[in-house]
């Protein structure tokens, strides 16, 4: 079983650094999608990806040995891949379907979906008062997105399937975390992602138009380089953040992204109104987002002091 350094104000920066990340990412995709098709961006995304992280192992000659791994971690391996690859497709093809808000509401899924992984393969547990975290976030939750639960559960045609896209995207998504988080006792995080990377490319080639970029005013090719960056560092810090904090506090940090989406999405279109819809917050909202944030804290940090003890009462019994 996998243990983390315990560093986890490393842990908790990468988090954060994640969730940036995936804030401001379904806008750009939903603004890249009016110039190119799904499969392409993705191909372009993983591609760029891969080149620089493989840059990286090939200057420092850390290239994965794959020849090496047992078959367990070949297989793990396989989810992985397929849980990224089924991620990052899904998730972009509902977007032609609905809102960058909406489908950050369900998405919310998936590290729902990873800290309960967390809690039954991985053997962590929570304290009282991360369970009452847990449970003041998804009250937030339930405030924050309370206009919205109406239309998910009830639309029909295109958009219930664009929800139904983004929930087996969260699947796949949770899926690949968990599994990343096992491989890490085979290979570190960065050689993991450039063989993630590298496999989802070749999935999506025979897709992939890639003389597409040709057609491309600036404006898009800005969208389709932020997307390709945003790939790097989000998950690269989410791989390095599991490497030194738990994978249920990880997600718990991860709750917060709807929040940056939904604050990113009305400063947006206060500016651009003709590209990109706004997001009317009442009262309640306003109230949930604050739950949200809180409970993730609580969550996320609640267990800090009791792991703290828990080590010093080790070095005691050590040096006794």
């Amino acid at each position: 079983m996998h243990q983390t350094t315990g560093r986890w104000r490393l842990g908790l920066l990468l988090s954060l650094a994640t969730v940036s990340m995936w804030g401001i990412l379904p806008i750009v995709l939903k603004l890249l999608l009016a110039h190119m098709d799904a499969a392409t961006i993705t191909w372009y995304r993983f591609l760029i990806a891969a080149l620089v992280v493989g840059i990286y192992l090939g200057a420092t000659a850390r290239f994965p040995a794959i020849g090496r791994l047992s078959t367990n971690a070949r297989w793990l391996l396989l989810i992985a891949v397929a849980g990224l690859a089924g991620n990052y497709l899904l998730y972009l093809l509902s977007l032609n379907l609905i809102s960058p808000g909406t489908a950050q509401v369900v998405i919310q899924l998936a590290p729902i979906m990873l800290m309960a992984g967390g809690l039954l393969l991985f053997g962590e547990r929570f304290k009282r008062r991360q369970w009452a975290g847990v449970l003041v976030l998804a009250i937030g939750l339930g405030l924050f997105f309370n206009h919205r639960l109406v239309e998910i559960f009830t639309s029909l045609g295109t958009y219930t399937s664009g929800v139904i896209m983004v929930v087996v995207a969260s699947a796949s998504w949770a899926a690949y975390a968990l599994a990343q988080k096992q491989l890490l006792l085979h290979l570190k995080s960065n050689q993991i992602m450039f063989l993630l990377y590298c496999a989802s490319m070749l999935l999506f080639w025979p897709w992939a138009r890639p003389s597409a970029i040709f057609e491309l005013n600036s404006f898009a090719l800005g969208l389709l380089l932020l997307a390709c960056v945003n790939t790097l560092v989000a998950y690269g810090a989410f791989a390095e953040a599991l490497n030194h904090w738990q994978a249920s506090r990880v997600g718990a940090i991860l709750a917060i992204t709807p929040l940056l989406t939904l604050s990113f999405v009305e400063i947006y279109s206060r500016s651009f109104p003709d590209q990109l819809a706004g997001e009317n917050l009442g009262k309640l909202a306003l109230t949930g987002a604050v739950l949200v944030v809180g409970g993730s804290i609580v969550t996320a940090m609640g267990g800090r002091q009791d792991n703290r003890k828990k080590m010093e009462r080790q070095q005691t019994n050590k040096v006794s």
